[in-house]
């Protein structure tokens, strides 16, 4: 190792202890409650939907599987976790929180994050702003070799839509307190979708990075000349990297091959990424509501493309 790799190499370590010692200020709350930090790491996990099988669980929280395994029996026996089986691989359960593991998940989440805004406040605004660009930062530059990866767009496969529905309904539950009237609409679209798709006219893809789905989108005809976008999610760890655009495009020049003349999006207001995409694929917003919906309100947006004059985008 050259001289210079090894000062490299001892700068990071240095950042290393000093991070885990000042980060392990933030678990004072642990101390009063009846679990570990890693206890804790994975019911953070499976709350946000980070993953939902003990092999996911391992490989997202770097974790022994045998360990594993006892804290997950653990977690069984005292009722804050349940087990299903999974539909497209025997082998494996998939997990989730039950609704007293949620309950007993919710103050420790709540108290650290109490923690760590009484670190922030510390700071003033703009130390706090370049902390956290910081800390992006090297998010950014070690994740990158995952990001890296190849990310591919094929036919869904047995399972895939099931699984889509649940991936989705986690996602959009923990990002912004959707309830199972979510659940209920998309099984209702893949149900539609698996049952009764016109390959000619109606078609999916699911995105895949290395074994990991990581996006969809869907068209389906509304009539013999709009077709609708469903389905369109991007996982949070692959968003900015041109997957939302990716998927769009493919829609829209499947729907206009299709021979369809309007093509419609329905988002809502809070759901920024959805409204930029359609905005940079000319899909204007033609109609607008509140409503209650998936257990709150909101605003609900239906945007149409015209397809006859497509241009391409940039």
């Amino acid at each position: 190792m050259s001289e210079s790799a090894r000062h490299r190499a001892e700068a990071v370590r240095h950042f290393n202890r000093f991070y885990t010692q000042h980060i392990g200020a933030l678990h004072e709350h642990l101390q009063n409650s009846p679990f570990s930090l890693t206890e804790v790491r994975v019911l953070h996990a499976l709350s946000r939907g980070d993953a939902d099988t003990a092999s996911a669980l391992a490989r997202h929280l770097g974790l022994d599987s045998g360990y594993l395994s006892r804290l997950l029996a653990s977690f069984e026996r005292r009722e804050l976790i349940s087990r299903r089986p999974s539909e497209t691989d025997a082998r494996q359960s998939l997990l989730s929180l039950t609704d007293k593991g949620r309950a007993t998940y919710a103050p420790l989440d709540a108290a650290a994050n109490e923690e760590v805004s009484a670190v922030l406040s510390t700071l003033s605004e703009g130390e706090q702003q370049r902390l956290l660009a910081a800390m992006q930062t090297v998010e950014s530059l070690l994740r990158q070799r995952m990001r890296e990866a190849p990310i591919t767009l094929r036919a869904p496969q047995p399972g895939d839509l099931s699984w889509l529905v649940h991936r989705q309904a986690q996602s959009f539950a923990a990002e912004y307190g959707w309830n199972h009237l979510f659940e209920g609409m998309l099984a209702h679209t893949v149900a539609e979708y698996a049952s009764s798709a016109d390959p000619l006219r109606e078609a999916c893809w699911v995105a895949q990075q290395g074994d990991a789905i990581v996006g969809s989108v869907m068209v389906v005809g509304v009539s013999t000349t709009v077709a609708r976008v469903s389905l369109l999610y991007v996982e949070p760890d692959v968003r900015r990297m041109g997957l939302g655009a990716r998927l769009v495009d493919e829609a829209v020049g499947f729907a206009q091959r299709a021979g369809y003349t309007k093509l419609s999006l329905t988002t809502a207001a809070t759901l920024q990424d959805a409204r930029r995409l359609a905005e940079r694929w000319e899909f204007r917003c033609a109609a607008s509501a509140v409503e209650q919906r998936f257990g709150t309100e909101l605003v609900v947006e239906r945007w149409e493309r015209e397809l006859q004059e497509m241009r391409s985008v940039p």
